[in-house]
């Protein structure tokens, strides 16, 4: 009985962290109601990405779900039906959606299976309801799903750390900007990014004793995160989502202390779990596209052209428009991002001065590096009292895996420093995947670290 009683109030916790997190976060992600973001950002960010999925929904309709190979991409409508298109709207892919439009051409983007497209359009046909009223109810599903992901990760953090080590971590997340802005995109669907880390996660969260792990499990458990991963966003951010999945797995790693030969084992099967996913996604798409084209190769020929332009191909080989991202150097890449806004305090604020407005009330994601190193050192240093000896083994590899995690955000501005040098609109994203997070649970543990050995002394 006293079990009982000791166990309901934490589950009471437990719930509460759960559902405080999804509504905050599906709020901010939905409506920007926590005013994170800019408005006009917010109702305007990636919409022009976005229309690629309403264009399929519109093929879809008017063709079938796998027409022109399933692919994502724009349309352009009848000139009799374009007569009437409100001047209101957001664009033609959009108004084509809303209005039952049909299009005469339809131009495919070829870079990934389109996934998000081909479940939205199943979705569009099966509700028996108006464009306007489904439209919202996939904003709906997608924020909640995006809130629902970073939950399950809020949810690991008060399982290893306690409840306020969670609540900072939700502070962060509700605090980003860039996660606000692509919380409820129907072409990014964020959760997506995270899953992979949440299934490394929880699995080896509930196997924590070595009888108890299955290395052929944990391989097929990547295999099929990774495969929804590429199927709902493609290859965006690719080397920054198989990183952080590994994230987790170098916390256990540590705190566990595993064995050389048991960890090389395991990455391993993350390795080749991970491999054959992306190769079979590879495969699906190069059908996919030889469907909307000439063949097979054709698809084979369009993932190599992408990969060059996207990294470190010879200049002279792509078009003059590439140019540019193409010489660019990596480390002024990497400090573009270094200096990115994390939070801006002047959505709250007005008639700052320039100074105090660009540069104190703007949270730079450099300022943030520099707090977290501080906040490793005093975690670090504070793990050594014997208050907390106890906690000291979790506050170690929480340390050491917050500075891994930072290796998945710079790998894809390295690898992919191209992509990078161009899209600035959107890749500051990465440094929530998920250093971010790890980065707060370091602050608010080594603020409830000082904390409890101030009470202590005082006892």
């Amino acid at each position: 009985m006293k079990l009982k009683q000791l166990r309901q109030p934490e589950s009471i916790r437990k719930i509460a962290i759960w559902v405080v997190s999804t509504l905050l976060l599906f709020f901010g992600f939905y409506t920007n109601l926590w005013r994170v973001a800019e408005q006009q950002w917010f109702d305007n960010h990636q919409k022009d990405t976005e229309a690629h999925v309403m264009g399929r929904m519109v093929k879809s309709r008017q063709d079938g779900i796998f027409s022109a190979g399933g692919l994502n991409g724009w349309g352009t409508t009848k000139s009799t039906d374009a007569e009437w298109i409100p001047s209101t709207e957001r664009g033609p892919q959009y108004t084509a959606y809303l209005y039952k439009l049909s299009f005469d051409k339809f131009s495919t983007y070829m870079s990934q299976p389109a996934g998000q497209g081909i479940v939205f359009s199943l979705l569009d046909r099966l509700i028996p309801l108006s464009p306007q009223t489904k439209l919202t109810l996939f904003y709906i599903l997608t924020a909640l799903l995006s809130a629902g992901a970073l939950t399950f990760i809020v949810g690991w953090f008060y399982e290893e750390f306690g409840g306020w080590v969670a609540i900072f971590v939700i502070g962060s997340a509700v605090l980003s900007q860039w996660l606000t802005v692509f919380g409820k995109n129907l072409w990014w669907s964020l959760w997506a990014f995270y899953l992979p880390m949440i299934a490394v996660m929880y699995y080896l969260k509930r196997h924590r004793v070595p009888a108890d792990r299955q290395f052929i499990r944990f391989g097929i458990l990547i295999f099929i995160a990774v495969s929804i991963k590429c199927f709902i966003n493609g290859y965006e951010y690719i080397t920054t989502t198989l990183i952080m999945m590994m994230v987790p797995f170098v916390y256990y790693v540590i705190l566990d202390k595993w064995s050389g030969r048991q960890s090389v084992k395991w990455t391993l099967a993350a390795g080749l779990g991970s491999g054959v996913a992306i190769f079979l996604s590879f495969i699906m798409l190069c059908f996919q596209i030889g469907a909307a084209k000439d063949g097979f190769m054709d698809g084979v020929e369009h993932i190599v052209w992408s990969f060059g332009k996207r990294t470190y191909a010879n200049a002279k080989d792509y078009p003059p428009v590439y140019a540019a991202s193409l010489e660019a150097g990596t480390i002024g890449v990497v400090i573009t991002y270094m200096n990115g806004i994390f939070f801006d305090l002047n959505n709250y604020l007005s008639h700052a001065s320039t100074f105090v407005s660009n540069f104190l009330l703007k949270v730079r994601y450099y300022y943030l590096i520099v707090l977290f190193v501080v906040m490793s050192v005093m975690l670090f240093l504070r793990s050594n009292k014997e208050i907390l000896a106890e906690r000291r083994p979790h506050y170690i590899a929480l340390i050491w895996t917050t500075w891994f995690s930072i290796l998945a955000p710079l790998s894809w501005h390295v690898i992919f420093k191209a992509h990078s040098y161009i899209h600035t609109h959107m890749s500051f994203l990465l440094w929530q995947m998920p250093f971010t997070f790890f980065g707060f649970a370091v602050f608010g543990a080594a603020v409830i670290a000082w904390t409890k050995k101030i009470k202590s002394t005082q006892s």
